[in-house]
Formats: C-alpha cells, sequence, structure tokens
C-alpha cells in the first residue's frame, strides 16, 4: 500500500564483545550469574578506583571496525558521559564522543524476498563503551518495586550507529541480521537477543509530501525491542501512530523534543516514556584516568587479516563458483561458517554444488534441527554425502531410495555401502532390467496401446510394476527402457 509519507530510519545497535571480563576492570562477563555477584570497586565506582583498559576489547572492535569499512583515526579517546540512573552507580558511563575508534563505514544490504533493492547503508560511528546496570521492574506482582543487578555493570560495548539511511521496517530488519551475521563470522559476538548481548534502538519519523511542500514529523526513539520481528513490528506500528499526531497537531521536526517511546510486544503499541535528552545534555569530558588510544598500520593490517572470507563474499562465491541461486546460498551462509565448509567439502567432492545444496538445505539442516545438533556432530561426514550423491548420479542408487540411505546413515554412522545392503539396495544390471522391461510390457498390451496413443502418462503403471517386482530398479531407466520397447512394437 503506497502510504502519503517516507518512512526514515536510522539505528543504534549495542554489541556486547566476547571478552572474559569487563572492559576496565577483571569481573566476569558471564551471563546468567546471580544478581550482584560479578562486581568490584572498580566497575560499581568506588571513590579512589582506576580503571584498566581490556585490551581484547580493544582488538575485538577494531576488528569489527575494518569488517563494517570504517575508517580507522590514528587516535582515539575515552570521554565520561554524565547522567544519573539508579542502575549507574558512577554517576558516568565511560564511552567515547569526538574521537570514536572508527567511524565513516558501511554495510551492503539486499533482500531475497524481493522487497527492496540492494542498497548500502552508511555507518556514521562505531565506538567502545561500558554498560550500564539492569533495572529490574516488578510491577507485575502489584508491589512496583525495583531492583538493581550490576553484574553487567562495565561489560563491553561497541556501539554501531547507522546513518537514517533505512526506509522500512523489512530493511531495518535484513540490515540487523546482515549485522549479526557479520559479527558472528568475525566471532566477536554471540549476539544473543535474549541475554542482552545485542541490543537496538530505532529512530524514525517521517518525511510527509503536503501541497506547501514536504515536512519531516519529530524524531521518535524507540526502545526495549527484544527480537528482530519486534522491531519490525514497532516500526509498523510507530510509523503510522506519527503519521495520525502530525494529522492532529501538525507538529513538525524542531517544534518538540526527540521523544522516547518504550514497544509494548503484547499489546502492540509504542509507549511515551520521557523527552530524549541531546549530547550536549550528558556534558562529555575526556577521561582524566584513561590515555588515548593509537592504532598502528600494522594492527589495522592485522586485524583485516583475522577476519576470514565475509558472508557477502561468501554468497558471491558460491553464486558465482558453484552456480548457486542467490537463494540456496542466503540459506547456507545464514547457518554459519561450519554448515558452509560442510557444503563447499559435499560440493568439492561430488562435483555438483546445485544437488549437494539440495541435500544439505533440506535433509542436513533438517536433521541437525530435529536433533539439536551442530554440524560437527552429524554422523554422516561430507565425503560420505558426496559419496552418496555420485552413486545417485551414476544409478548404482536409486532416488527414489536415496533418503532411506541417508536417514539409515545418520541413525547408524555406516558409510552408504553399509547402509545400502542393509537396506537390501543393490545396483540392478542392465541385461536384467531389459528382461524385466520386455516381461511388463508384454503383459500390459493396453498400457503399450494407450501409451503409443498418446497418453504418456500410462507409462507410470508400467514403472510401478516394475519398482514392485524389484525394489531396487531406477525408475527412470525402466521408463526408458519401456518406451522404447513400446516404440520398437510400431
Amino acid at each position: 500500500m503506497n502510504e502519503p509519507y517516507t518512512t526514515i530510519i536510522g539505528l543504534e545497535v549495542h554489541v556486547q564483545l566476547a571478552t572474559a571480563s569487563k572492559l576496565f576492570c577483571g569481573c566476569s562477563t558471564k551471563f546468567g550469574a546471580e544478581p550482584n555477584t560479578q562486581t568490584c570497586p572498580v566497575c560499581i565506582g568506588m571513590p579512589g578506583t582506576l580503571p584498566v583498559m581490556n585490551l581484547h576489547a580493544v582488538e575485538l572492535a577494531l576488528r569489527t571496525a575494518v569488517a563494517l569499512d570504517c575508517e580507522i583515526p590514528p587516535r582515539t579517546k575515552w570521554d565520561r558521559k554524565q547522567y544519573y540512573y539508579p542502575d549507574l552507580p558512577k554517576g558516568y558511563q565511560i564511552s567515547q564522543y569526538d574521537l570514536p575508534m572508527s567511524h565513516d563505514g558501511r554495510l551492503e544490504i539486499s533482500d531475497t524476498k524481493g522487497r527492496f533493492e540492494p542498497k548500502t547503508v552508511r555507518l556514521i560511528r562505531a565506538h567502545l563503551e561500558e554498560d550500564a546496570g539492569k533495572s529490574l521492574h516488578d510491577e507485575a506482582a502489584g508491589k512496583g518495586d525495583s531492583l538493581i543487578d550490576l553484574n553487567r555493570t562495565g561489560t563491553p560495548l561497541l556501539e554501531i550507529v547507522t546513518e537514517p539511511d533505512l526506509r522500512s521496517s523489512a530493511e531495518a530488519a535484513v540490515f540487523l541480521r546482515e549485522l549479526r551475521l557479520l559479527l558472528t563470522y568475525i566471532a566477536v559476538s554471540d549476539c544473543n537477543m535474549q541475554e542482552g548481548s545485542l541490543r537496538v534502538d530505532a529512530n524514525i519519523n517521517l518525511h510527509i509530501d503536503t501541497a506547501a511542500g514536504k515536512v519531516a514529523t519529530p524524531i521518535v526513539e524507540v526502545k526495549n525491542m527484544n527480537s528482530f520481528r519486534a522491531v519490525e513490528r514497532a516500526l509498523d506500528c510507530e510509523a503510522p501512530r506519527q503519521y495520525r499526531e502530525w494529522q492532529e497537531t501538525r507538529r513538525v521536526l524542531g517544534q518538540s523534543p526527540k521523544q522516547t517511546r518504550g514497544w509494548d510486544d503484547a499489546a502492540g503499541v509504542t509507549r511515551a516514556q520521557r523527552s530524549k535528552e541531546e549530547s550536549s545534555d550528558y556534558r562529555y569530558f575526556p577521561d582524566p584516568d584513561l590515555n588515548p588510544v593509537s592504532f598502528t598500520a600494522e594492527e589495522i593490517s592485522r586485524a583485516r587479516g583475522s577476519l576470514g572470507e565475509l558472508p557477502a563474499t561468501l554468497r558471491q562465491r558460491l553464486e558465482g563458483e558453484y552456480s548457486l541461486p542467490a537463494y540456496d546460498a542466503d540459506v547456507l551462509v545464514n547457518q554459519g561458517r561450519p554448515v558452509v565448509a560442510y557444503f563447499l567439502a559435499v560440493a568439492d567432492d561430488c562435483h555438483d554444488g546445485k544437488v549437494a545444496a539440495n541435500w544439505i538445505t533440506q535433509d542436513v539442516l533438517r536433521v541437525l534441527k530435529k536433533r539439536n545438533l551442530s554440524i560437527d556432530e552429524l554422523p554422516v561426514s561430507s565425503s560420505a554425502i558426496a559419496e552418496m550423491i555420485v552413486r545417485i548420479k551414476s544409478g548404482e542408487l536409486p532416488a527414489a531410495r536415496a533418503r532411506d540411505v541417508f536417514q539409515a546413515m545418520v541413525d547408524t554412522g555406516v558409510d552408504v555401502g553399509q547402509a545400502m545392503s542393509a537396506l537390501g539396495i543393490a545396483s540392478v544390471d542392465d541385461s536384467e532390467l531389459v528382461a524385466l522391461c520386455q516381461h511388463i510390457v508384454a503383459a500390459n498390451p493396453k498400457v503399450a496401446a494407450d501409451v503409443r496413443g498418446g497418453k504418456a502418462q500410462a507409462i507410470g503403471a508400467l514403472v510401478g510394476q516394475a519398482k514392485k517386482s524389484n525394489p531396487n530398479v531406477n525408475p527412470n531407466r525402466v521408463r526408458e527402457i519401456c518406451l522404447e520397447l513400446i516404440g520398437a512394437q510400431d
């Protein structure tokens, strides 16, 4: 449906980096500990304590920055972001302001569903900062109590901020999935939204066409979105809400402060929370306890060399070298590096990328999901899958029995030959197959006459009889021989 406005969306993504300890102290970052058990005087802001930078967090952030094609300045510094909230015990957050560790990056996105054209999403910055604690509100029990868990305080985050380049909820969701995939490929985060390893805020407003020209609605920041699906739903709700509000008030950008709204997933609405602070409200100033960080060309080169093949490049290779449709390449790449490596091994051994992709995206992934296995735990090796495909293509293994063979390999861990023997599958000699077809054609003169009369589908009855007589026959070969025999009778 064509709306009388254009939706303008920018995202702020907070990614928890995969470090064992916090950004400026040695406390554990492990998820799920009892509240307030992973804290120390440094991360809870006791007077007289001093932060010590976690070098591994900086290395992971640098790896992400080069993967996102960001510019890396030779020098970056730490700043204090001043604000008060109960889960921020220091009264400030150590972050980065005017000299972030990376800026002006980009991420290419495309949609296999065809909802939008491929596009480049520009990234304003990707900077390091420490996380705040977590407030737990017990409103459901009727008490209205708020509890504070400081375990998360000081956890290293990378905040990735996009330009307002996204034009729909679908684009936003695809961007987030592509970003998550990239981050998991380069092993900088597990990006588990349920555990808070990846959190998203969306800035959204509308550009509305009016008789007097284009006007923009006030920007709204939407929070509390706990899944990519929730991001889509929240943005799809917020855009028409803003249009309805503009129709009532005619307020435009600059006439009211930026607002923060929370997404209520159960009710399917956004709810006003507070006005949004501007950067000047946080009174940023350089952290006096931390030295600036400098990156050498060698360090940047080493980070770039650690990336491995990234998802976009892998898709292109699968489509080009292995002749896969874009959809199949996308499905494989989205499963992660181990599944792609498994596919490459199968395809190289059987010399048929498309057939290999069919088996992996359909049968292998089904088994992994049903049994909750990783690809490394699958009892069927890539070489065994490849051998099975080769036998199918040669006619040694009837295609109709291939899934039975695969299942036997999964259940028992045997190789292709053993699975075929266990199931009584043996190749049928061509002379034996010709004799069987001669007998069946002679015994079914009416079917032969129907085929000669143009009813090609009638041949299926002969194929069925052949399979009933010998389950190991190749139905395609039976069809060919029967057609030859019926034609010869002319």
